[in-house]
């Protein structure tokens, strides 16, 4: 049988996405009660992708098929946005009702399994009423679901900004598949093209290595910036263990304040932190403060801001109780805003990367 290009997107995402799934349960590195769902909901989905596309002529895969895992699906993925939010919900006792429509579609799959073999009792038209509720109720009730806990992670004061950018964007990638989903199965009486359902079921393929980008690694690696950040608050640890001594001939009331503000509120801290933003603060224009920094200083902006930036990192890394952490994370934490402008910072700075940095400190 020649394999197309349909068949080995979803050979190798359904390869990737069980593999993920068992090591969220399995990796120490990403073992949590949110990734347990997150794990389960990946699962559920490559399976509902298999089963679709295999359309295997088995009883068991015919069974698997027709008991909506789509519903399951549905209520795991929104746990999994309810844990990262850390919302009270979970705590409800109405929550555990939302598994009724799952229960229920199985329980109604058994009933017209038995009816059909046991008594024969087959009606095409019936078969074709209940195929339509049931697919188009899960659409209907995974969207809502998926909406809903789109509007919660959006009203959430529990989380940081970039953990909720996070969760908004996997949560959008799960709007998207959802709508793929459905022209996937409606597609046949609108267009009756496999060109469209191919590409329909290559979109979902490509979704699903975006949800594992996004929703696994990505994520975890806010969660551990979100940690060093709340432990370095409760041991009151600032990235810059010592404060600069302003030069004598530093004579500007600017330069002065502009040390305040690094030193105190780290303000260099803030990835999105732009020569503007400090200008405002200083009460002046970006152009007199790029000069009278280059002046007094004989730095640009940036680089005496990434200098703080690199002294936090430092200490991070030298630091044994962050060695769990990932250095991505740590140059996040550090005022970073990518893997790539830490290293390439890092690396101008101390001509070594961060790795060797923190190998370094673990030799000597």
């Amino acid at each position: 049988m020649d394999i197309t290009i349909l068949d080995f997107a979803i050979i190798v995402s359904a390869s990737i996405g069980y593999f993920i799934s068992i090591a969220l349960v399995t990796s120490s590195f990403y073992k949590n009660r949110a990734n347990n769902y997150l794990s389960l909901s990946l699962f559920l989905l490559t399976s509902l992708t298999v089963l679709d596309w295999c359309d295997i002529e088995n009883y068991v895969f015919q069974f698997l098929n027709s008991i909506m895992l789509d519903l399951l699906f549905g209520v795991t993925l929104f746990t999994y946005f309810l844990i990262q939010i850390q919302h009270n919900y979970l705590k409800k006792r109405w929550y555990n009702w939302l598994y009724a429509f799952f229960f229920s579609a199985v329980i109604i799959e058994i009933v017209i399994t038995f009816l059909h073999a046991g008594f024969n009792l087959y009606s095409p038209d019936f078969d074709a009423l209940i195929y339509y509720i049931k697919y188009f109720g899960s659409f209907g009730y995974n969207t809502f679901l998926i909406f809903w806990a789109r509007n919660l992670i959006k009203k959430s004061n529990t989380i940081s900004e970039e953990k909720k950018r996070w969760l908004l964007r996997l949560n959008l990638f799960m709007m998207c598949i959802a709508i793929s989903w459905i022209l996937s199965h409606i597609e046949p009486y609108v267009f009756d093209s496999e060109y469209t359902t191919d590409f329909l079921w290559i979109l979902i393929s490509f979704l699903t290595w975006w949800i594992l980008y996004y929703g696994v690694f990505k994520l975890q690696i806010v969660v551990q910036k979100d940690e060093i950040h709340q432990y370095l608050i409760s041991k009151k640890i600032h990235g810059t263990q010592a404060k600069k001594k302003i030069s004598e001939t530093t004579v500007s009331k600017i330069i002065t304040q502009l040390y305040i503000l690094m030193e105190d509120e780290e303000l260099y801290k803030n990835p999105l932190l732009s020569r503007l933003d400090l200008a405002n603060r200083l009460g002046t224009s970006e152009g007199y403060l790029s000069q009278i920094i280059n002046q007094e200083i004989n730095k640009s902006v940036i680089q005496f801001v990434n200098e703080y930036r690199i002294e936090a990192a430092k200490n991070l890394l030298k630091d044994p109780v962050f060695n769990k952490y990932s250095l991505e994370a740590i140059g996040m934490e550090s005022g970073f805003k990518s893997k790539s402008a830490f290293y390439s910072a890092f690396k101008k700075s101390l001509e070594m990367s961060p790795g060797a940095f923190r190998k370094l400190q673990k030799t000597s």
